[in-house]
């Protein structure tokens, strides 16, 4: 699955970029997630709990951030397990707009689901996906201009 997008945040590039790639942060506004532990600069596990219709899973997720250009771009790629579920996933992030902000953030994100979740859930795992993306996105832009 591919998703896209892009988001104005009223907020200076320099604050929306140490928000985004600090992994406590960003990971606060993770709809489902449990916790984040910070493996070192550039790896990092998280859990989180996803529901899609009425299948819940608890996923382990490993988090890499494979590309920093900062203040400008990063990617991350994800691999992630839960009982008879797995995903894996990259997802890219470019920001732009005056230093001052506001802040124009453009992302991509590409997607792999398999296992019993890919199975039962997928009519209802774009919609959720979305749903999901967009919780997210409201709690950085309200964590950043509040």
């Amino acid at each position: 699955m591919e998703f896209s997008g892009n988001v104005v945040i009223r907020a200076p590039r320099a604050a929306v970029w140490a928000f985004v790639t600090d992994p406590n942060q960003v990971g606060s506004c993770g709809p489902g997630v449990e916790s984040i532990e910070v493996i070192d600069a550039t790896h990092f596990r998280a859990r989180a709990k996803v529901g899609v219709g009425f299948i819940t899973s608890k996923f382990a997720v490993d988090l890499e951030m494979a590309e920093q250009i900062a203040p400008d771009k990063a990617v991350i790629k994800a691999r992630g397990q839960a009982p008879g579920s797995a995903v894996d996933g990259s997802g890219q992030m470019l920001l732009s707009g005056p230093p001052e902000g506001p802040t124009v953030m453009d992302w991509s994100a590409s997607v792999q689901i398999s296992g019993t979740l890919a199975t039962v859930g997928a009519r209802l795992i774009e919609g959720t996906a979305n749903k999901l993306i967009g919780q997210s996105f409201e709690c950085i832009r309200a964590k950043l201009e509040g």
